[in-house]
């Protein structure tokens, strides 16, 4: 993740665009020198960086579909996943930037949606009946595909999610010298609230550098 020194996640008020894209480039640096099978995002920052605010067209299929995991490429080694809890995501491909796609859905979605995936070869999982439970999300992945380690990049409420649940084994943050005051602005991490909370989690630093740009990258 990439946070302002209060800890802001949205990048529209950091300076000009120019400044922004050295920002996004160290940012895609870092990103690129892990070395994990899949990334995940949430369904707002999917659809503003990525879907380009498409929308699924919808058709009723023939008959009901089994609400089961589908998988839509079997040859597929990297993965780009979408946190999409109702089925609202639109995709002109079964890919991002050659990382086959994979939702996480919940059992409201329609049978409608899951036609327009399964149309596109998009494969989906479902973790839970209305409310998403990562850790039964995150088992299935690693059963049926082959992914042992997952970025998790956002957005706020759902690395929140997987972290109240006790899911994440390592935060990589690079805090951009900024101070970003914009109001109702997420943050890092946002604990929804109807979620029991947990008590602060305690982080131990392994690892601290100065980047370009005065940008620290604390791990």
């Amino acid at each position: 993740m990439m946070s302002s020194v209060n800890g802001r996640i949205i990048s529209e008020k950091w300076g000009g665009v120019k400044t922004r894209r050295a920002f996004y480039g160290i940012y895609e640096k870092c990103h690129a020198s892990f070395e994990s099978q899949a990334w995940m995002c949430g369904r707002v920052t999917l659809e503003k960086d990525f879907a380009n605010k498409e929308k699924p067209k919808l058709k009723k299929p023939g008959k009901q579909i089994v609400k089961e995991a589908f998988v839509g490429n079997k040859s597929a080694t990297s993965f780009a996943i979408a946190v999409d809890a109702k089925g609202k995501l639109g995709w002109k491909s079964n890919e991002i930037g050659g990382d086959h796609i994979i939702e996480i859905l919940t059992e409201q979605v329609s049978d409608s949606y899951l036609n327009y995936l399964q149309q596109r070869s998009i494969s989906y999982i479902f973790a839970g009946k209305k409310e998403m439970n990562f850790r039964k999300a995150l088992n299935q992945l690693a059963n049926l595909f082959p992914i042992k380690t997952i970025m998790l990049e956002g957005g706020g409420h759902v690395n929140g999610s997987l972290l109240n649940e006790g899911l994440i084994d390592e935060l990589s943050l690079l805090i951009v010298p900024f101070v970003d005051g914009t109001p109702k602005s997420p943050t890092t991490f946002e604990v929804n609230e109807y979620l029991p909370k947990k008590p602060a989690t305690l982080l131990r630093i392994t690892e601290v550098k100065r980047l370009k740009n005065h940008v620290l990258w604390i791990t």
